[in-house]
């Protein structure tokens, strides 16, 4: 090899080397493509609603009451046992008689023997009225013989007669008077019978408070026997069959909810989703306590529910739910993530992915529902987002998928 031909083949090679350095200078210095996260543009079923903590609850219960003041006996229902309209559900005693103390035992215990020994004097005195009825009676029938002989007056014969008649009299009076006599000892008994004030043991003198419906217990405010005052709580019974769902909204949402709009529910312990409806919107609102400590104006919505109770069967009154109330829905919508969105000169734009490279572009967004939003104009099924957009990302950079 000639020397010029030596020198021919370096300086090839030199400049080789200085060109691939400077391209993979400039390919270092080049900014890395940004990473983003990536989702497309759907077509299909879109429903904007509003979604809502709810409880289930019951429009119609029952809370039995003690009618009048009086002993309780022991309630055997639990909550959650079934009940028959028009069965027992617990029964109410006369009041125990008070305990009488020392000096009051004592004198009952004297008024007993008073009472005692009077109704012996009754008795006594009974016995001498009935043996002079007796013996006027007797002399009145022999003045009558000797009168129909005509060897007495008619006079005398009317002076037996009255004597007669008073007799009987004084005969019917004492027997008042024995009648009375028993009675007063019969209650200066009872006074004594019942000295650590007992109750009765006569089970016909229980009230029985039945069941207004066919339901099951929900609540036994109480189960221990003892004194109670009328218009005191015991059981409240309700039907699970009429259980309904209370959804307390924000009085902005619930302007937009009317009596009849579909409402689903979900993570409610089931694996089905419910089907419930609208039912009532009430018309005055509460103020509620938000868990910052904000207050809120809330409404309460009543939805019925319409899945067969075979699918809810374990509900029960009180029970949380989640509710998501449709208020508007379409077959046919282009929507994107909500995270695609931002806020450029007054304008909703997102970044469309092309030939992975973005593009800032301007849209017309309408309805939302959670975590998506509908699109009315600017994009079309299948294309590609950005979503959460880095805040340094520029129309037309490089990306690539995370």
């Amino acid at each position: 090899m000639s020397k010029q031909s030596s020198t021919g083949l370096k300086k090839f090679i030199i400049g080789a080397l200085l060109v691939a350095f400077v391209a993979s200078l400039v390919w270092m210095l080049q900014p890395a493509p940004n990473a983003v996260t990536l989702a497309q543009v759907q077509q299909g079923y879109f429903a904007e609603s509003i979604n809502e903590e709810g409880r289930t609850h019951l429009q119609n219960t029952y809370n039995i009451a003690v009618p009048i003041s009086g002993f309780l006996q022991r309630v055997q229902l639990n909550t959650g046992d079934t009940v028959t309209a028009g069965t027992s559900v617990f029964y109410i005693e006369p009041l125990p008689t008070p305990a009488l103390d020392a000096r009051s035992r004592e004198q009952a215990r004297e008024q007993y023997n008073a009472a005692q020994a009077r109704l012996e004097f009754a008795q006594a005195e009974l016995e001498n009225r009935v043996a002079e009825a007796e013996f006027a009676a007797g002399e009145y029938q022999r003045f009558q013989q000797l009168a129909a002989e005509g060897a007495i007056s008619q006079t005398e014969l009317d002076r037996a007669r009255n004597t007669l008649q008073r007799a009987t009299s004084s005969q019917r009076s004492a027997r008042a008077a024995v009648g009375a006599a028993t009675a007063e000892l019969e209650n200066t008994r009872l006074m004594l019978a019942i000295s650590e004030g007992t109750r009765t043991s006569e089970g016909g003198q229980a009230l029985a408070i039945s069941a207004p419906i066919n339901g099951v217990v929900l609540r036994r405010f109480r189960c221990c026997e003892g004194v109670v005052s009328a218009g005191e709580s015991i059981l409240e019974i309700g039907d699970l069959s009429e259980l309904e769902v209370r959804i307390d909204l924000l009085s902005q949402d619930a302007v937009r909810v009317q009596p009849g709009m579909q409402v689903r529910i979900d993570r409610w312990g089931g694996k089905d989703t419910l089907e419930a409806q609208v039912r009532l919107v009430e018309p005055a609102g509460f103020t509620k306590v938000s868990a910052l400590g904000i207050d809120e104006q809330r409404v309460s919505v009543y939805a019925t529910l319409l899945s067969p109770p075979s699918q809810w069967e374990q509900l029960g009154e009180g029970y949380r739910v989640e509710t998501q109330i449709i208020t508007w829905e379409s077959n046919d919508a282009l929507y994107i993530p909500v995270s695609a969105l931002f806020r450029q000169d007054n304008q909703w734009h997102v970044f469309l992915v092309q030939n992975n490279r973005v593009s800032l572009t301007q849209i017309t967004v309408g309805r939302r529902s959670g975590i998506y939003t509908e699109v009315i104009a600017g994009l079309n099924a299948q294309e590609t987002v950005v979503t959460h957009p880095p805040a340094d990302l520029r129309d037309g950079d490089k990306i690539r998928a995370l």
